[in-house]
């Protein structure tokens, strides 16, 4: 079957499905000889809201051996398992989706042709659900506590709900793909089919010349000059001339002769570069993108500039508009945790004192200051007669200072309990377990704070604790 003819059929099956007859749908789907991944995946769509079940895992089968990257349908496949109560192997496609979308919170099928985002929090509240079939109770609790940590906005309110039901140990409803959302053609691709009439019809006309004698068709027109032998070749034909390839990673464009693919995508290489790079068809474009696909290219764009701080500036150089003009020196403070703050060399020991002590929160006079003196490990404690020495260390405009509370003097941090687990997905996160002390250091935003806890310092979600005085928000 031509790929002419895979295209009229699924556009056909597609109308039948915005008619609400997924029955002529799937009868036209299952007559197209060369079923592609998305059209197995719509055959296994259209048995899943029929609840026929067997065949459904059938289809998913056939569209996951034909693109193995295709997330979606992993999750398609793990519904149907759910449903036919093999929850072993539901859990493991769940698991297989989630990790498809490769730390991505989401992936949008819209450009490949369905109206569909997979959320990583949606994936997470059904691995926690079949985890509970399971009676596997706390590892459900762990990720749907990862999922509410994930979740895009309040319209994910499900996942609390779900949340609430594993404390409970009770089941919860199954997030599924709503009846009717199925893979479409591309549309460009749908537009070469209709057929166009490049003659026209013949007419038979007379001449209004009375003298003239003609009577018949239409006489010939005057030809056009430097017409093309052949006439030019559809872009949508083309991918024929090309080896099809599955996009492993999401490339953004940073040109306009460049190319937006995400994971999952085929591309059809026309032709490849000694650098890279290759030419590709993809929705009817040909673009250049990147064709390594075992290690990206390192990006292009330049690095951005540091942001200036403006603490020290402020306290310094005053109202200083424009904060480029000012050539300072940054100081890095180690503290219970460390802190930065720019400042004019040559400044006496009171003005970086006060500075200190009013980023740290805490009084001057229970602060002590050391720095590494020039030539030796050893921290001298700095007084206003060492503030040249202080000052001829500085290397590269940066300087590097040690700060204490004088003994006796605590810290006024809030102490916090842990409400829930947190296990860290990056090295800036804090993990922590269900009872642990965590002192907070500052405040991120409404959403996450900074803190320590068994002798590491992060970020975590300000909901998973509470004050020690029994307040669930914490300031």
């Amino acid at each position: 079957m031509s790929f002419v003819s895979t295209l009229r059929q699924w556009d056909e099956a597609v109308a039948c499905v915005e008619q609400r007859d997924p029955d002529s749908a799937l009868r036209i789907f299952l007559n197209i000889e060369e079923k592609n991944s998305k059209i197995a995946f719509n055959i296994g769509c259209l048995y899943l809201n029929n609840d026929e079940l067997d065949e459904a895992e059938k289809a998913f089968d056939g569209s996951i051996g034909k693109d193995q990257h295709l997330a979606v349908a992993f999750f398609q496949r793990g519904v149907a398992f759910y449903k036919k109560e093999r929850f072993e192997e539901s859990l493991l496609d769940f698991q297989q989706a989630f990790k498809q979308l490769r730390g991505n919170q989401l992936i949008d099928y819209k450009p490949l042709g369905l109206r569909y985002k997979l959320y990583a929090c949606e994936v997470l509240h059904n691995i926690g659900l079949v985890q509970a079939q399971l009676e596997k109770w706390e590892k459900a609790q762990e990720n749907l506590l990862t999922a509410l940590s994930l979740r895009a906005d309040a319209k994910f309110s499900h996942i609390d709900h779900a949340l609430d039901a594993i404390l409970k140990q009770k089941l919860f409803p199954l997030v599924e793909i709503r009846v009717g959302l199925i893979f479409k053609p591309n549309k460009h691709y749908v537009a070469e089919l209709e057929k166009k009439d490049y003659l026209g019809k013949a007419k038979v006309v007379s001449s209004i010349v009375p003298a003239d004698q003609f009577s018949g068709f239409a006489p010939l027109q005057p030809q056009v000059d430097n017409v093309p032998s052949t006439p030019k070749v559809p872009e949508v034909l083309r991918v024929f001339e090309g080896v099809p390839h599955t996009v492993l990673y999401e490339f953004v464009p940073e040109t306009k002769e460049e190319l937006a693919v995400l994971p999952g995508n085929i591309v059809f290489v026309l032709q490849k570069g000694a650098d890279n790079w290759a030419f590709v068809v993809f929705n009817e474009k040909i673009e250049p993108v990147n064709e390594n696909d075992d290690i990206p290219a390192p990006p292009r764009r330049a690095a951005p500039s540091r942001p200036v701080g403006t603490d020290g500036l402020k306290t310094v150089i005053g109202e200083t508009s424009n904060a480029s003009e000012f050539s300072g020196c940054v100081v890095k403070v180690h503290f219970q945790f460390t802190i930065a703050i720019s400042i004019a060399p040559g400044q006496p020991y009171g003005v970086i004192l006060q500075m200190i002590s009013s980023k740290l929160k805490l009084p001057a006079s229970t602060l002590i200051l050391r720095y590494a003196k020039e030539g030796s490990d050893k921290r001298v404690i700095i007084e206003d007669s060492e503030m040249e020495a202080v000052w001829n260390s500085v290397k590269d405009g940066r300087l590097t200072l040690w700060c204490s509370v004088t003994e006796g003097k605590s810290v006024p941090h809030e102490k916090v309990v842990a409400l829930y687990s947190y296990d860290s997905t990056t090295p800036e996160d804090l993990g922590f377990k269900q009872g642990n002390i965590i002192t907070i250091l500052s405040k991120v935003n409404d959403e996450w704070l900074e803190g320590q806890c068994n002798g590491k310092i992060g970020i975590f979600p300000s909901t998973f604790v509470k004050a020690l005085n029994g307040d669930q928000k914490c300031k």
